[in-house]
């Protein structure tokens, strides 16, 4: 793509001219090129995926109107740059003399049309929502230096071949077919689909492919959708394809065979840039194990958690993994080093480790100005409920025993009625301390002002702050469980701690960027037996809010 991105619309611009702009412009009435589905009858049918990307102004509108005015700055920077690169050399202007006519724009990956070369095809479709500004902008560009065009006719389609004189390789090849654009750097790529126009099988008529496009994923002021209607194929295609790509065993590819298909959306709403992909299995594949989960464990966590991991079973993801070792290499060697690992401090991996962590559990940073880690500027916390505390217990004792080898001093003392055992380095402060919040909730704390911060609960519990329902409270449930990050926080702890040497190589534009970042949530849920989706919320600020 980053060849299509130099001379993309230049190239448009002078196809719309040598391509036959008054044949296109003076046949029928116009078709629906609005549509997904509707460019997708000019995409040939062996395409691996597809992205449509949405011009409509309400989606673009509603996502300017987040951002600190830093952000602002530099994104506005962005895109006219972005604008004068595509258009260098010319005396054209994006806002009047493209944006009026451009509409909405499908990227299809194809297998290569050529023999000899393994290396994908890329076919852009461009449509056309005005056919008089488009005449218009064709006239004005045939004037344009430093273009050299050759036509030749397909199947009564005139096809334009277009160079910039200086740069001989940059060669992209496009045609009108009808209401929309077409455009490719080979020509090949460019006569599949005119075939396709012509009524060869298309994209838009594969089963699989059309029933994505109809359904989709739902998100509101949709920019830009994804659609992989054989995923495992299309997937271990484009691997293949790929030169710098890492090699998938086979054991990996028999997985990725499991999945059917993947549809992803990416919308804007009130809250921000909101993306959901949703998978869905082969009736034959190994059932999905999903269990909802209650969602108790937040309200473990403080409110100044700054990230969080939530989820239920890590009991059944163990076993599952030690099933999937069988066939997986990979599982294997992690399997074998954990058991290992664990198996050296005499500490049985699937029984003394796993076998009780049954229930759920949350692993959250939590910020920090105390105690020996307030220079880093958070500790970790992680809460585990089990329905077998006498195993974990006897774990428990185990992991002591092993820290007062190792020069640690343990001791355990009362607080609020609450057995709590900690480890301290000599003439140290306590580094980490475990106990129980109830009969079944574990809690072990990294950081002294957090452990005694554990045994009550929480004044200002993060299920009941403003920040986490914000970023969570739109995403979809019951759920798996979430992953939350606060970057308030974040950069607050980044800015006040040793990770501040870290930020002096983060540009001014990231920094502008991360500070218009409210949070960003992600969950996943399971709408049906073979089907799981992922939603991610990335919670932005309105333009309005500065950061101060």
């Amino acid at each position: 793509m980053s060849a299509f991105k130099k001379v993309l619309l230049p190239v448009a611009a002078i196809a719309v001219v040598v391509g036959g702009a008054a044949y296109w412009f003076m046949k029928g009435g116009p078709i629906d090129s609005s549509s997904p589905a509707a460019s997708a009858e000019v995409v040939p049918d062996e395409a691996l995926m597809a992205t449509f990307i949405a011009s409509d102004a309400k989606g673009w509108d509603q996502l300017q109107q987040f951002g600190t005015p830093e952000a602002q700055k530099f994104v506005g920077q962005g895109v006219q740059s972005f604008q004068a690169s595509l258009l260098k050399g010319s005396q054209l202007n994006y806002d009047k003399d493209l944006k009026p006519w451009v509409g909405n724009v499908m990227v299809a990956v194809l297998p290569s049309a050529s023999e000899g070369t393994q290396q994908s095809d890329t076919l852009l479709v461009v449509g056309i929502k005005d056919k008089v500004r488009a005449l218009a902008f064709a006239n004005q560009a045939k004037s344009q230096p430093g273009v050299q065009t050759q036509e030749s006719d397909y199947k009564g389609i005139k096809i334009s071949a277009t160079t910039q004189k200086d740069q001989p390789n940059s060669t992209i090849y496009s045609a009108v077919l009808s209401d929309r654009l077409v455009l490719a750097h080979k020509k090949a790529t460019v006569e599949q689909a005119v075939d396709t126009f012509k009524g060869a099988p298309s994209f838009a008529d594969k089963s699989g492919a059309a029933r994505l496009m109809a359904t989709g994923v739902d998100v509101e002021n949709p920019i830009a959708q994804i659609y992989l209607p054989n995923y495992g194929t299309s997937v271990k295609q484009l691997i293949a394809n790929s030169p710098q790509a890492s090699q998938i065993p086979p054991q990996s590819m028999q997985q990725l065979d499991q999945v059917e298909s993947l549809v992803v959306g990416v919308g804007v709403d009130d809250s921000g840039l909101r993306v959901k992909a949703k998978a869905k299995a082969k009736p034959q594949a190994t059932a999905m194990q999903y269990k909802p989960v209650p969602g108790k464990v937040v309200a473990a966590f403080p409110t100044d958690t700054i990230a969080l991991v939530t989820g239920q079973g890590l009991k059944a993801a163990w076993t599952t993994m030690v099933e999937q070792s069988q066939n997986v290499p990979q599982s294997q060697i992690v399997v074998d080093t954990v058991r290992q690992q664990l198996q050296a401090v005499n500490l049985d991996a699937d029984k003394e480790v796993f076998g009780w962590m049954d229930g759920e559990f949350g692993l959250g940073a939590i910020a920090l100005n105390q105690g020996v880690l307030s220079s880093v500027g958070f500790g970790g916390v992680l809460v585990l409920e089990t329905s077998d505390r006498a195993t974990a217990e006897a774990t428990l004792t185990k992991l002591d025993a092993i820290a007062q080898k190792n020069f640690m001093r343990v001791a355990q003392r009362n607080v609020d009625g609450k057995t709590i055992t900690e480890w301290k380095l000599p003439q140290q402060e306590s580094v980490l301390g475990h106990g129980w919040l109830n009969q079944n909730s574990l809690f072990i704390a990294v950081g002294s002002p957090l452990i005694d911060g554990m045994t009550a609960p929480a004044k200002q519990p993060l299920d009941q702050s403003a920040a986490f329902k914000m970023v969570t409270s739109s995403l979809a449930k019951p759920n798996a469980g979430y992953f939350y990050l606060d970057m308030d926080k974040i950069m607050a702890v980044m800015n006040t701690s040793l990770l501040k040497t870290q930020t002096s190589s983060i540009t001014p534009e990231t920094t502008a960027m991360l500070n218009s970042i409210r949070g960003l949530g992600i969950t996943v849920t399971q709408p049906d037996k073979t089907t799981a989706q992922v939603e991610m919320l990335l919670a932005l600020k309105p333009k309005a809010v500065s950061l101060k």
